[in-house]
């Protein structure tokens, strides 16, 4: 059992959850501001994607990751800053036997493109999806080629993977990185559970991926919608950190919108009932052997100013 707890906050997602909840954060300040008010609420950790602010779907543009981290930055408030890197995976396959007609959602770009904001901002976290999956009725592409690329990029940059394991093919390929000298020792790994078609969110799948986990990894898991808060009880009593926010769950109780913050106190009060704690911002980047914060800053460019 891990009684010193990460919780990371997932705070927007990329999935269509806009007309599904009334305050998704979809605008830079909006994400920004979501990701301060987890961090007040005790996250160590904010997950962040980005979204078009005109149409609210996902985006990779680098200039609203831009504006995201740099508010984030400039605020007083301290959290460990983790962006998404998965953005650029998306194949809809065509109808029927047209299966070459890709669909409008089709967003699908090289392991290199995808790490475009994370070369520019250097974030102290950025997700690495480890596997090509039946994300829902599309597909996300990660081949083990673009795989191995991203991996070596993100090394070369000096920023700490987070190993995203949707299915136990995906952990059996990362531990496979992690043998060529891809991924720097101790690696850190996000169990997903729930996602349709991938590993489901029970106690079984979270104990057998935990038990191929290699020796000293750091870890955590989530699970989506109504077994979020259950995860977040399983993970921590296997021993790993938990992930919470509205990118995996809406409500807070049945028929209660959640919000980031609302989600992360329920999180901690869970970890708190469980006898631990959780673990500040620079608690967390002690335990994952990361640079203080804004050390890997301090040659770079001063931050903007916003209002």
């Amino acid at each position: 059992m891990n009684y010193e707890v990460i919780v990371t906050c997932a705070v927007t997602g990329a999935g269509d959850t806009v007309g599904r909840h009334p305050a998704i954060p979809v605008t830079p300040k909006q994400i920004a501001e979501a990701a301060i008010e987890a961090a007040k609420a005790g996250a160590t950790v904010a997950h962040c994607h980005v979204r078009d602010p005109q149409t609210g779907r996902g985006s990779r543009d680098p200039a609203l990751y831009r504006e995201v981290v740099d508010r984030i930055r400039s605020a007083d408030t301290d959290v460990i800053i983790n962006l998404t890197a998965g953005m650029g995976g998306d194949l809809e396959i065509g109808p029927g036997e047209e299966p070459m007609r890709f669909g409008p959602g089709t967003d699908l770009v090289g392991g290199l493109t995808r790490l475009a904001h994370v070369e520019e901002l250097l974030p102290e976290i950025c997700t690495l999806d480890c596997g090509t999956l039946n994300f829902g009725d599309a597909i996300y592409v990660s081949t083990p080629a673009q795989l191995r690329a991203g991996a070596k990029r993100i090394q070369a940059l000096g920023v700490k993977p987070e190993l995203e394991i949707f299915d136990t093919g995906h952990l059996w390929f990362a531990n496979q990185m992690l043998k060529e000298g891809l991924l720097d020792a101790p690696p850190l790994f996000q169990l997903c559970l729930g996602i349709p078609w991938g590993a489901p969110a029970d106690t079984t799948t979270m104990k057998a991926m935990v038990d191929n986990l290699p020796p000293g990894a750091q870890w955590a898991g989530f699970g989506i919608g109504r077994m979020q808060m259950p995860m977040v009880a399983q993970a921590m009593l296997l021993g790993g950190h938990v992930r919470v926010g509205l990118e995996d769950n809406l409500w807070l109780d049945r028929g209660v919108h959640a919000s980031n913050g609302s989600l992360v106190q329920r999180a901690r009060e869970i970890v708190e009932r469980l006898g631990g704690r959780v673990l500040t911002p620079a608690e967390g980047r002690a335990k994952l052997g990361l640079p203080a914060r804004g050390e890997r800053l301090l040659e770079r460019r001063p931050v903007a100013a916003f209002v």
